[in-house]
């Protein structure tokens, strides 16, 4: 996954991958993760938040925030804990995703 090339990024990760990923994540719709953020907002400043999402992950700076827990109530009785992740956190995951698992 190395850059080879003109780029200064350690990661070769398009700006491409990072827009289908946030195609792919709004298809799926979701919950707000721990930073309230829904997808509607993040939309807001689309070019941005992609853009930062891109610079971060390509330059190795990419660091997950916490995810939002949720209690799920289970079929046999009990509760189940969820993580919720951010909007822009899916959207990382979805890249890697993406990649290492291709169509």
């Amino acid at each position: 996954m190395t850059s080879i090339g003109t780029t200064d990024k350690p990661f070769r990760i398009e700006k491409r991958q990072v827009y289908e990923a946030y195609k792919a994540v709004k298809a799926n719709r979701g919950a707000a993760g721990v930073d309230g953020e829904t997808l509607e907002m993040f939309e807001k400043d689309l070019a941005r938040n992609l853009y930062k999402i891109w610079n971060r992950m390509s330059s190795g700076a990419y660091f997950p925030p916490p995810v939002r827990a949720v209690s799920i109530p289970k079929k046999t009785g009990g509760e189940r804990v969820l993580g919720v992740p951010t909007v822009s956190d899916r959207i990382a995951q979805m890249v890697v995703k993406q990649m290492i698992e291709p169509d």
